[in-house]
């Protein structure tokens, strides 16, 4: 974070504060935990926390002051109507003061693997600040945006949410000049009531951006292509077949470690290469292609870009282990997510069997036993040889598997993680290939690590 002074953000975040406010911030925290000489913490409140409880600390820390929503004994205080409006508002004030392309991106699934691969596009153009980890909410994106200086040339910042109006503060916040949606899921349905209702919150993401900022959608989504767009706003569409796009992928061909495939673009093709499997991540390297061309990168550069993406932790990363392969996606699940999984599971290159290792999907409302067994009908169409479920709804998988044909001989559902890592020990040999997908809350890795252990 740049210089930026108190009297500064008193102003952005349109707050009222009874003591000299020419000082210099070094940092702005809402953990005391990294308070230091120089600081400004926010006090934000949580369902178990309430960060006024701690605003002396932070003084007592080396804090100049703390933001809050009322006076605190022992503290100087910047009062505001909300505290976590104040991060985004700061964080909005702070975002102005570079002028450089920044990417919002949305959606359902695939929104961090495709933030990581325009983070791979962007880096061979410019210096590029990108979000990390989980911190894609109300609170990490506007830290994320704190985190930039004058060295950066370009951010990628990923948007999640799971409520209407999220996703518009934070887009309002960090102003994105390119903006990308990957997908309309079935994600946070409970709390939409549709994927109508996805669609318009997935579209909020335009309410920060200016009225010529490009906007780039997928049109093998059947949601996003009838999407309707007002405006002159410029719209990419991107495809792995429809040909009408303006970026569409050809000559499609996986060899058990990559994907290469001939990019159409402008009239011209180009031949590309990622190292990960699976017919999304094509259309994730086809969104990144949309976002290069957008910021003018040049062609050769878009390219060698996507080369350089590598999956990392529990998305979608493969790797093999005492003849083994392992595809460990632990992270989220939805049904189009599952979907993605299972095709990549199908092709790795095995000489033994191919292990669906499924665990629950979170979040779908009413319908979640429907969504399980449409899941089920993906394993039946794609190469799984074994499907072993674990959780509530899991048996569903195996009911809409065997609806469609798959033998049941061939299922089994555990009630624990030792149960199914004890079957998987039991079973697994050299040459097989195992996928674990399900939930974060389903804690699949952690069967995994059993498994390592044996």
């Amino acid at each position: 974070m740049e210089k930026i002074m108190l009297s500064e953000v008193i102003e952005a975040v349109r707050g009222s504060y009874g003591y000299p406010a020419d000082v210099e911030i070094k940092d702005i925290s809402t953990d005391t935990r990294t308070i230091s000489e120089g600081s400004l913490f926010i006090a934000l409140k949580g369902a178990n926390f309430d960060g006024h409880d701690f605003a002396v600390q932070a003084m007592e820390s080396g804090a100049v002051a703390v933001v809050t929503e009322r006076p605190v004994a022992g503290a100087r205080c910047l009062i505001v109507d909300s505290t976590a409006q104040a991060l985004l508002d700061v964080a909005s004030y702070y975002r102005s003061r570079f002028d450089i392309p920044l990417v919002g991106i949305t959606g359902s699934v695939g929104k961090t693997t495709t933030k990581e691969m325009i983070y791979s596009v962007l880096s061979r153009g410019f210096k590029t600040l990108k979000t990390e980890a989980n911190h894609n909410n109300e609170v990490g994106m506007p830290k994320t945006l704190l985190e930039l200086d004058s060295t950066h040339k370009a951010a990628v910042i990923e948007m999640g949410m799971n409520h209407k109006g999220e996703i518009s503060r934070m887009s309002t916040s960090c102003k994105p000049t390119v903006c990308v949606i990957t997908n309309i899921g079935v994600s946070h349905i409970e709390n939409l009531g549709s994927q109508d209702g996805i669609l318009k919150a997935k579209l909020e993401i335009l309410d920060g951006a200016s009225p010529d900022a490009p906007l780039i959608l997928c049109r093998d989504d059947r949601i996003l292509a009838k999407a309707e767009i007002y405006g002159d706003r410029k719209v990419w569409y991107y495809s792995v077949s429809k040909k009408d796009c303006d970026v569409y992928a050809s000559d499609i061909a996986a060899d058990g470690k990559g994907i290469s495939f001939t990019i159409h673009y402008a009239r011209e093709k180009f031949s590309a290469r990622i190292n990960c499997l699976g017919e999304h991540n094509i259309k994730n390297a086809l969104a990144a292609f949309c976002v290069g061309a957008a910021v003018g990168m040049e062609n050769d550069d878009i390219i060698a870009g996507l080369a350089d993406y590598r999956p990392e932790g529990m998305r979608q990363n493969i790797f093999t282990e005492n003849g083994m392969t392992f595809v460990l996606d632990c992270y989220n699940a939805a049904p189009d997510s599952m979907k993605a999984s299972l095709s990549v599971l199908s092709q790795i290159c095995v000489s033994g069997r191919r292990f669906a290792v499924l665990g629950d999907m979170l979040e779908l409302g009413k319908g979640a036993a429907r969504y399980h067994r449409t899941v089920g009908e993906y394993v039946k169409a794609s190469k799984t040889d074994v499907l072993l479920c674990y959780g509530k709804n899991s048996s569903y998988y195996i009911e809409g598997a065997c609806d469609k044909g798959f033998d049941r001989a061939n299922t089994a559902h555990f009630d624990t993680h030792e149960d199914l890592a004890a079957y998987l020990k039991e079973n697994l040999r050299e040459g097989d290939a195992v996928l674990f997908k399900g939930s974060r809350g389903m804690k699949l890795e952690e069967v995994y690590e059993a498994i390592k252990q044996q």
